[in-house]
């Protein structure tokens, strides 16, 4: 499904009792709504489940030029009006993490709690050269010179190894990912930072993070957990980036049990 929000054309997926909490997925860099199909199953039938591709990703529109993580958090408020969905538990993995973090600091009355996985709450000044670079790889030669690299910050070799047609599918996710998204987001994610503003959000929040994230690694979870007085912390054994694929089961245990308690509070 498409919706117009924020000045672009949305693309979406909704599932699950419409009478049910909402939950929203947001995906990572060169991802899309696709990256969650090992969540959607076991959420739907409890929650109404609201999948979207992020500007500059998937279906959705790929406008050029820099944006900012506050664009970002404004097209999934807008889409959440135009939805008329009052409130949501927001579930963002990577830079769908920081999208989260950044709808609870605008926007708090719209979320009822935050799953932040493999994520962080701020990008270092030295990480911006890194950053300059993958900006200027992908943009003289295309998403095929980033492919290997970033597969392997995703998953271990192992998943690699032993579940060839699930990263396949997120490989060629990667490639057809529009070179002015990838830029698009990559200067948004370049110049993120709230860690000072979170100790002023008291919203419920899981924090998960694969054990051996190379991208964003247990050290900024715990900076995120730290700052989060109303928040829970679980590391995922022998995960890299994607954890939510590569230690799925886990991964859903954690998520489950939080949303359970959360709506269980009524917030």
């Amino acid at each position: 499904m498409r919706e117009k929000a924020n000045g672009i054309e949305m693309q979406y997926e909704i599932s699950g009792p419409e009478s049910a909490p909402v939950v929203v997925c947001s995906h990572c860099l060169a991802g899309s709504s696709a990256i969650w199909d090992f969540q959607v199953e076991i959420l739907q039938s409890k929650y109404r489940v609201l999948r979207y591709d992020i500007r500059g990703h998937g279906g959705s529109s790929a406008p050029e030029g820099a944006y900012t993580m506050e664009m970002l958090a404004s097209d999934i408020a807008a889409l959440l009006k135009r939805l008329a969905i009052q409130k949501a538990c927001f579930i963002g993995i990577s830079m769908g993490g920081m999208i989260g973090q950044t709808l609870a600091l605008m926007h708090p009355e719209k979320v009822s709690g935050l799953v932040l996985c493999d994520t962080a709450c701020m990008v270092p000044e030295a990480m911006r050269p890194v950053w300059e670079d993958r900006i200027r790889t992908a943009t003289e030669k295309g998403m095929a010179a980033m492919v290997d690299e970033t597969m392997a910050r995703w998953f271990s070799p192992g998943f690699m190894e032993s579940h060839p047609e699930t990263t396949g599918k997120i490989r060629d996710i990667i490639l057809k990912t529009p070179v002015p998204g990838f830029v698009g987001c990559s200067h948004a994610i370049s110049n993120f930072t709230v860690h000072e503003a979170l100790f002023g959000l008291s919203v419920p929040t899981l924090i998960m993070v694969g054990e051996n994230d190379p991208g964003t690694p247990v050290e900024a979870a715990r900076q995120i957990h730290e700052a989060i007085r109303n928040s829970v912390m679980k590391e995922l054994p022998g995960a890299y980036h994607l954890s939510n694929i590569e230690a799925a089961d886990e991964f859903n245990e954690n998520l489950l049990a939080f949303l359970a308690k959360t709506n269980s509070r009524g917030v």
